[in-house]
């Protein structure tokens, strides 16, 4: 990748920081080379902090790191868009962003289904999740019909509340499903819209 740290006469490029999963713009940081090359090499986002003068990797005080994933430099290779996956608040004030913004994901599905891939291999005993993948397809499978049956049962009646909490019950383990059968929500997706398309 070509970043032309040289255009400007102090060595810096803006490096604008995005949520890797939920694409929102995190906050903005200026990086010189050394800073740059610091980021690939420890897998945290590095910046040259102006007021001190020095390379100052992002988290280094407060513990709230920015996990680096992958850049990209602009048409004109003076601006770099740089994804990570933020570990904790990343403005100073202690929001997700600078901008007061809650970090929410977009598609939430989406970004469950990507916390279902990383706590799978979690210590089951911090993680329900692993705990279930631990006990095999077959407890799965039939946790995801316990879900289903008890769905019915409370579609039958007219309580909202307890419909929708056994609804979000069956979607969560049915995402479950899917990654122990190694398939994704995104190929359901697919053959929704092959069969729309008919």
């Amino acid at each position: 990748m070509n970043i032309d740290f040289a255009k400007y006469s102090d060595g810096l490029v803006p490096a604008i920081i995005q949520d890797a999963d939920t694409r929102r713009v995190l906050m903005l940081g200026f990086m010189n080379e050394e800073a740059w090359n610091m980021t690939q090499e420890i897998g945290k986002v590095t910046f040259f902090s102006r007021s001190k003068q020095r390379l100052w990797t992002k988290g280094e005080e407060s513990g709230n790191f920015l996990e680096f994933r992958s850049a990209a430099v602009d048409c004109d290779h003076d601006t770099l868009l740089v994804k990570a996956h933020p570990v904790g608040p990343v403005c100073h004030t202690g929001t997700d962003t600078c901008w007061n913004e809650t970090n929410d994901p977009e598609n939430f599905l989406y970004y469950l289904e990507h916390i279902i891939e990383q706590r799978k291999n979690a210590s089951p005993e911090e993680s329900y999740v692993a705990r279930l993948f631990k006990k095999g397809i077959n407890k799965i499978v039939q946790k995801v019909g316990e879900e289903a049956v008890e769905t019915v049962i409370e579609a039958k009646d007219n309580d909202d509340s307890l419909f929708l909490s056994e609804a979000a019950d069956l979607m969560f383990h049915f995402l479950i499903l899917l990654n122990a059968k190694g398939h994704t929500l995104k190929e359901i997706e697919e053959v929704l819209k092959q069969r729309h398309k008919k």
